[in-house]
């Protein structure tokens, strides 16, 4: 996908937020995005996905571990509605969301959730989307009707 398709959301002012550093373990994680793609580590020994990246495959213990690339697809597991403004500017209620991705059982990703809080359930199927500040990709969640 292209960045300017509607999985992704135009560079808007600098978020509210700090950005994560694009640190050599995570850099892929925070930069997939720029082609529309979620990428998650996973082993090439034993094919399991594992988020966050870590040194070593926690299931076989390898260490031949690789990105590449999820549908994006998943459903929300848990979630809070935050109304506490962090940091000035921060635009509240928002949602945060652990949502477990379609490729394994217990991969799970903590993002925003677009849309109305009100509209937030377990198992609200979902799909990831993007949004560009410098070159951090941050993910979001958005649901799959559209919220």
């Amino acid at each position: 996908m292209a960045s300017d398709s509607p999985a992704s959301r135009a560079p808007s002012a600098p978020p509210p937020r700090k950005l994560p550093a694009l640190e050599p373990e995570t850099a892929f994680f925070w930069t997939s995005g720029a082609d529309g793609m979620m990428r998650i580590q996973r082993c090439v020994a034993c094919r399991t996905w594992q988020h966050p990246p870590l040194p070593r495959c926690a299931t076989c213990g390898s260490e031949q571990l690789a990105p590449e690339p999820v549908s994006g697809k998943g459903q929300v597991i848990s979630y809070t509605v935050n109304y506490e403004a962090w940091l000035p500017g921060l635009p509240v209620p928002f949602v945060l969301a652990a949502v477990e991705l379609a490729e394994q059982t217990g991969l799970h990703v903590l993002a925003n959730l677009d849309g109305p809080p009100a509209a937030a359930r377990i198992g609200l199927p979902v799909r990831v989307r993007f949004e560009q500040h410098e070159d951090v990709w941050l993910p979001f969640f958005a649901a799959e009707d559209g919220l």
